[in-house]
């Protein structure tokens, strides 16, 4: 380990987590740890235990083998309060935004805040303003998610994420189905409510643009395990030619996307 690296505070570190579905192996023996204030992204193709590993971190599954540290807690021996507890050190921004409909902006944003204190109504809508300021979405707490762009909903799940605070603020897909510029503006905001708030992030994606552009760290992940971790620069000169393949998106290379088997098209990495 790099010397700096060792005098970093771990604030996530999993070691040899195991996950199986059936009989499939999901997640095969992956250990990393990612720092305090980092932007450290997650990557790989569909199917590669991307967003699993992300769920066994925020405690919503459990590893068949291996532990999971969050917040130098050991999610196994926590207890439904104690991780409930913890939770609300985190936060969550969701690859569809997972808005209620039935509830404005404003609502939405407030609903941690509503469930998990004991502020008065007018405190929690002075957050909601101030939240929805740092997206830019200030005055929109009325509308409702009907009303908004999937751009403007994306801002929105994110002002819910930081509305409590969090240590930690977990990304599952932040700019999936969405235009080139509007991505760019989600990347940007990542960015800036990581600096502004001293927050570490968390961003599982499989968007090349946004690896490179926000990530301090990255690992890549293929068939449940790590196959590399390093900076955006290490990544993009890596020798591995998986890795090489995947970030340039060539059909042609050692990871194969499709076999045939018996009559159906089985897709190996999804």
């Amino acid at each position: 380990m790099n010397p700096k690296e060792s005098e970093k505070e771990v604030v996530i570190k999993a070691d040899n987590v195991v996950k199986k579905f059936g009989g499939r192996t999901v997640l095969n023996g992956i250990s990393l740890e990612i720092y305090k204030g980092e932007t450290f992204v997650i990557m790989g193709g569909s199917g590669c235990g991307k967003s699993t590993f992300l769920r066994h971190i925020i405690g919503s599954l459990k590893p068949d083998s291996g532990k999971i540290y969050l917040l130098g807690k050991d999610l196994s021996t926590l207890n439904d309060d104690e991780m409930d507890h913890l939770r609300r050190k985190i936060g969550m921004s969701f690859q569809s935004s997972a808005l209620f409909d039935s509830m404005t902006v404003g609502e939405n944003v407030a609903l941690g805040l509503k469930e998990h204190t004991k502020l008065d109504k007018s405190v929690r809508d002075i957050v909601v303003k101030m939240k929805l300021e740092l997206v830019g979405l200030r005055g929109f707490e009325d509308l409702m998610p009907s009303q908004l762009s999937g751009g403007m909903k994306k801002r929105v799940g994110l002002a819910r994420a930081i509305a409590m605070d969090p240590e930690i603020v977990f990304y599952d897909e932040p700019t999936a189905g969405l235009d080139p510029i509007v991505a760019g503006v989600i990347d940007k905001l990542i960015l800036d409510l990581s600096k502004k708030l001293n927050i570490t992030s968390v961003v599982v994606t499989h968007d090349m643009k946004s690896v490179f552009s926000i990530a301090d760290r990255v690992a890549m992940l293929y068939e449940g395990r790590v196959l590399e971790v390093g900076t955006p620069d290490e990544i993009r000169h890596s020798k591995n030619e998986m890795v090489q393949q995947f970030i340039n998106g060539s059909p042609d290379g050692p990871i194969k996307f499709f076999q045939q088997k018996d009559d159906y098209l089985e897709t190996l990495v999804a």
